[in-house]
């Protein structure tokens, strides 16, 4: 009898490691990414242990020698990272995708200047837009395509009484381009609306 019930203790001891697993895995891995093209990219990692502060460390790979690892602190978990030339001048650049502990998406875009050292791209406030930002209540989802930066979310009604979204989604594409004093930048080339199947 003491056999059985010790057996029992110890299976539902592993069923809740596992659903312990399944629920929070998610939320408490840690990030840990290299990406190259050819001999030079980024090390992303981030321990992602709380929404409300992380740390991320950047660390260039094949940069000249005076290029130094940055450290950032954020109020988010890293999701993922993609690497391209996003501003066409031979070198890698990087988006890492993060989300806040609202559930809010964003990105995080980081350019290499010469392969000497690493810069914030730019990317512009939705919520500056009065014409885009129309029903816009979050819920963003990002993928990069050759360079091109995609971004949708669904459409809500005027009322925020309704929480529900229409059928309606906003597409929004943008490129980067020359900002002031050698910056760089996000600007948005193409946006459109669609029906959701």
């Amino acid at each position: 009898m003491k056999d059985q019930f010790l057996s029992m203790r110890t299976i539902l001891f592993f069923f809740f490691i596992v659903f312990s697993v399944q629920v929070f895995g998610q939320v408490w891995s840690k990030y840990d990414s290299t990406m190259k093209i050819g001999k030079t990219g980024y090390r992303i990692s981030c321990l992602n242990r709380s929404p409300e502060r992380n740390v991320m460390n950047i660390r260039p790979i094949g940069f000249k020698s005076e290029s130094r690892e940055a450290s950032i602190e954020l109020r988010a978990r890293v999701l993922g990272a993609e690497i391209d030339d996003l501003n066409n001048d031979g070198f890698p650049d990087i988006i890492i995708f993060i989300e806040d502990a609202a559930g809010k998406k964003s990105i995080f875009p980081i350019c290499s200047q010469d392969n000497e050292r690493i810069a914030p791209i730019l990317f512009p406030d939705l919520l500056n837009d009065m014409e885009l930002s129309k029903g816009y209540r979050g819920k963003d989802e990002y993928k990069l395509v050759e360079g091109v930066l995609f971004r949708k979310f669904p459409i809500f009604p005027a009322d925020t009484a309704i929480k529900e979204p229409t059928n309606k989604i906003r597409q929004l594409m943008y490129r980067v381009v020359q900002g002031e004093r050698d910056s760089w930048k996000f600007k948005m080339f193409k946006q459109f609306d669609f029906t959701s199947n």
